[in-house]
């Protein structure tokens, strides 16, 4: 074990970047006085299959980043976790990694990459669970014509602290789509980025989270098309039960002036499901061309609906379930869009029962 120490400038909070996080409960990740424990935990749940390649290399990253954590993640770790797909392999079954408990005195600096080849297609799923303090680096990279469905599941247990970027590099006519679900964890900060290199790319990002008492998780979206003729659509959702819960979303989207052609949208809804609960929605789009097929975005926040309670109830559905029902209904939009029945239910149950733990 080593303490992390490096020359980055240390975030204090009056940063945009940092203004609604609570650097306090960060352990360390942000300030580089948290120890470093000498082990990368993500594994293969089972076997790979034909066309897939799971091994830990030396690679350069793909992108810079601004954000203190990683560039710390960078100073210290040279060894990548690399889920390769294969050019022109179309693996039909969902690729599963998974990432067990670590230690709550000790942190986890994580690289990982998932590239795919030239018209590969592939779902990657990756399991967050247990107790643990983990700070990650994650990029992926799309070659011309492929396509990923990425989707990451944060189902910590109460005490964890996990800070991520999830960068996405997307080449001419791929097609990236993501779902980030964040239902545990103590604090969640997640940074969901995509950089558009080539016209004919696609990027939808969705998500969904739930925070109960005390807890925090924040989602910082960041779109850049900076090439013409590329798509992408952000749907994030989020419902708030308890004391002092408390989300943040951003969404930045920045249409630059070579852009032309560019369609995008971003949305985020949130539920406040009791007194004392808070939800920060950020929705920024920049634009500088007028040549573009669409822009807009939305953010809604707000309490149960009244009539579908009354609807519910009126037909014999007691409050509790009726509460149960409408939450499932306001988030099954995305969870379906994970097209894995057995994760489906299990995150809806989770759910479940972080709505009966609030007294919501």
């Amino acid at each position: 074990m080593s303490v992390l120490t490096t020359n980055y400038l240390t975030p204090t909070g009056r940063e945009e970047a940092w203004r609604f996080t609570p650097l306090k409960r960060l352990r360390g990740l942000h300030d580089g006085s948290t120890v470093v424990a000498d082990h990368n935990s993500l594994v293969a749940k089972a076997g790979l299959p034909k066309g897939a390649s799971f091994t830990r290399e030396s690679l350069a990253p793909l992108a810079v980043s601004d954000d203190v954590i990683i560039e710390r993640i960078r100073g210290e770790v040279s060894d990548v976790a690399h889920l390769s797909i294969d050019a022109n392999a179309e693996i039909k079954e969902p690729i599963f990694l998974t990432r067990s408990a670590g230690a709550l005195d000790s942190a986890e600096l994580s690289r990982v990459r998932i590239s795919l080849g030239t018209h590969a297609v592939a779902t990657v799923i990756i399991e967050n669970i247990g107790d643990t303090l983990l700070a990650e680096d994650l990029e992926i990279a799309l070659a011309p014509g492929s396509s990923l469905t990425f989707v990451t599941l944060q189902e910590f247990d109460s005490k964890s602290v996990y800070t991520a970027r999830h960068h996405a590099v997307v080449d001419k006519d791929a097609t990236f789509k993501s779902i980030t679900v964040t239902v545990g964890g103590d604090v969640v900060r997640i940074l969901p980025t995509v950089e558009f290199t080539a016209p004919g790319a696609s990027a939808e990002l969705l998500g969904v989270y739930f925070a109960t008492t005390g807890q925090f998780f924040e989602h910082r979206m960041h779109v850049d098309h900076a090439v013409p003729n590329a798509k992408s659509r952000v749907n994030f959702k989020g419902a708030l039960a308890g004391r002092d819960a408390h989300t943040v979303w951003i969404g930045d989207v920045l249409i630059r002036a070579v852009a032309e052609g560019t369609d995008t949208y971003e949305l985020n809804r949130n539920l406040l499901l009791t007194d004392g609960a808070r939800a920060d929605s950020v929705p920024n789009l920049e634009i500088e061309t007028g040549e573009i097929v669409g822009a807009g975005h939305a953010s809604t926040t707000g309490r149960f609906d009244d009539e579908q309670l009354f609807y519910l109830m009126s037909r014999g559905v007691t409050l509790e379930n009726a509460r149960r029902l409408v939450v499932r209904g306001f988030f099954n939009e995305i969870i379906t869009e994970i097209g894995n029945e057995e994760v489906q239910e299990r995150l809806m149950e989770r759910i479940d029962g972080e709505l009966e733990r609030a007294g919501a």
